[in-house]
């Protein structure tokens, strides 16, 4: 288990940022950068044992400031939509930017992914970095002096741990999440349409339309296309006539995940790439997570100089429901003021056997 640190060139404002290796005994590693707190690589061996790169992800600095996609990024203060932009947090109205038609996504423009972070910490026995940042009072229109912590940790099983520690001086929403794109044949592999998953989920938060706004009701998933209990290969409906579908031009929700309890750490998903038979598990102690499949990915230059197109990665992203600030009908994403804010996810690798 060893940390290698490097340079990853300067940003557009001149500042150093930098690269870090977290590797165990078998070879396999990731790399995070402190620009975004982003997971950069997600090395792990496939059913012959070749490692394999399954995050999407840039060879440089620069196109991590450049890209919009948010590969590997840790999204904050609040992962994914908020209706109209309006947040209502301790019985006061906050106005955010509007980045997504009329709504705010993931905090807006000015996202944690495009700063620089301070290096807290690297731990050698832990395998771990830590990463720090200072979001101030009406920082992206949220009330609240927060600082956060986020660890990445490697272990020797191939899990890959990312935990958020954080608190505010007032009240605030907290509800951060890592939107890597996973492709487990490959990131340079084209299309997750193959990818058999397992969602441990019995209900769904449906959207109103083609804006991805929650109606409030928490319905099942059973005999919908959302229904990945049993797991499925996500072709199967990916391009059906189902009209949650339509709205997201392929799957682009919320799942309500199954045995929620706060604090409880669970296995929420399985999935599976055929091609190399690597297998990823996702634990969570979030409520729920978003599983989107990459349909708004622009053609570009990815790692290595391959280019990546629409659906070339999927997301599982750990979260309270989209618009959960303003849903009472949702687990709420409210941050007291003075009290901890800590939640972890944990990504595990293995292989399936042919």
């Amino acid at each position: 288990m060893n940390i290698m640190k490097r340079s990853f060139g300067f940003t557009s404002e001149g500042k150093e940022a930098y690269i870090y290796r977290l590797s165990n005994e078998s070879g396999a590693y990731i790399e995070v950068t402190n620009y975004g707190a982003c997971l950069v690589s997600v090395a792990v061996p496939d059913r012959d044992k070749k490692l394999t790169d399954v995050v999407l992800g840039y060879d440089t600095l620069e196109e991590y400031e450049k890209g919009r996609a948010h590969f590997g990024a840790v999204i904050g203060r609040n992962a994914n939509r908020i209706s109209q932009a309006r947040a209502e947090i301790a019985g006061k109205v906050y106005q955010l930017a509007a980045n997504n038609g009329e709504n705010n996504l993931h905090s807006g423009p000015d996202n944690y992914e495009y700063r620089l972070w301070d290096e807290i910490e690297t731990d050698d026995g832990d395998n771990s970095v830590t990463f720090g940042l200072f979001s101030p009072d009406g920082d992206q229109g949220f009330p609240g002096n927060f600082r956060i912590m986020v660890k990445y940790k490697f272990s020797r099983g191939n899990e890959v741990s990312i935990q958020y520690m954080g608190s505010s001086d007032a009240d605030t929403v907290a509800n951060m999440t890592n939107h890597s794109y996973f492709n487990l044949n490959g990131h340079d592999q084209g299309c997750i349409s193959d990818h058999w998953v397992k969602l441990k989920a019995q209900s769904f938060t449906p959207v109103k339309d083609s804006g991805a706004i929650p109606t409030g009701e928490i319905l099942p998933v059973q005999k919908t296309a959302m229904d990945f209990t049993m797991g499925k290969v996500i072709e199967q409906d990916l391009d059906g006539d189902d009209e949650q579908i339509r709205y997201g031009g392929g799957f682009d929700h919320n799942f309500v995940c199954d045995h929620y309890s706060q604090g409880h750490k669970r296995v929420i998903a399985r999935v599976l790439g055929p091609k190399t038979g690597i297998v990823m598990e996702v634990l969570s102690d979030l409520p729920g997570v978003q599983f989107y499949t990459g349909n708004f990915i622009r053609e570009q230059t990815g790692k290595n100089g391959c280019t990546y197109h629409r659906r070339d990665g999927l997301c599982l992203e750990t979260q309270y429901f989209p618009n959960s600030v303003n849903e009472e009908n949702f687990e709420s994403p409210a941050l007291e003021a003075g009290k901890p804010y800590r939640t972890v996810t944990i990504y595990r690798f293995g292989v399936e056997k042919k």
